[in-house]
């Protein structure tokens, strides 16, 4: 549970913080989630600066990073490449739901959960494809205690983009708490499968096998 929690205040070991991911409550369980939303270095506040090749289809801009993250063994450049996914991840392409996860990241960090989570509500139904209002909303609803609400927001996460790897991180703590182990032992191996240099998740991936194995004798 250490290195998940931690890496929320952080989200994302060693990562630098942008402001954004800095107003989020710490949720959810184990390893590294998505690390975090482009910075708030807009004019207007609240609103996420553009990733880099924001014009271009998300998948177009994505893509080649998964399968960077994928071929690299090097945690330090790993960490690099999945904060280049995250950035592109957190642009909207819409200045309302920008200004919305600006409010919500606002009301998270002045702990009006509840407003909060309003502002995500309305993210969900104005954009209902835009992955991080889903993922934002499951980290608020794990904040709030609510395991349930929050993995479901984590399969809706899972169901627009399989390769979210901060959605399984979440999944895989929330499944080890509820000590289902055999499934957040899964939840982590399809971690690893897409971020493989985390050292952290192969460790939780170890630690999950041995107990396991060590039920069994």
């Amino acid at each position: 549970m250490r290195y998940f929690r931690s890496s929320f205040v952080i989200l994302a070991v060693c990562v630098a913080v942008p402001a954004f991911a800095q107003t989020l409550p710490q949720p959810m369980p184990p390893s590294q989630p998505m690390p975090p939303a482009p910075p708030l270095e807009s004019p207007q506040q609240g609103v996420p600066a553009a990733a880099p090749n924001a014009g271009q289809p998300l998948n177009a801009r994505v893509d080649p990073l998964f399968a960077a993250l994928k071929r690299e063994r090097n945690p330090e450049k790993a960490r690099g490449i999945a904060t280049q996914i995250a950035m592109n991840m957190g642009e909207s392409g819409s200045p309302t739901v920008n200004l919305l996860m600006g409010w919500a990241a606002t009301a998270a960090k002045e702990k009006r959960n509840a407003a909060a989570l309003d502002f995500l509500d309305r993210v969900t139904l104005i954009d209902p494809a835009y992955v991080e209002g889903w993922n934002r909303r499951a980290t608020m609803h794990y904040a709030m205690g609510d395991q349930r609400k929050a993995m479901a927001d984590i399969a809706e996460v899972l169901k627009r983009e399989p390769r979210h790897f901060g959605a399984l991180a979440g999944l895989a703590g929330i499944l080890t708490e509820a000590g289902r182990d055999s499934q957040a032992l899964n939840a982590w191996e399809r971690y690893l499968d897409i971020y493989p240099a985390d050292r952290e998740a192969q460790e939780a991936v170890t630690k999950l096998s041995e107990k396991i194995a060590g039920n069994r004798t």
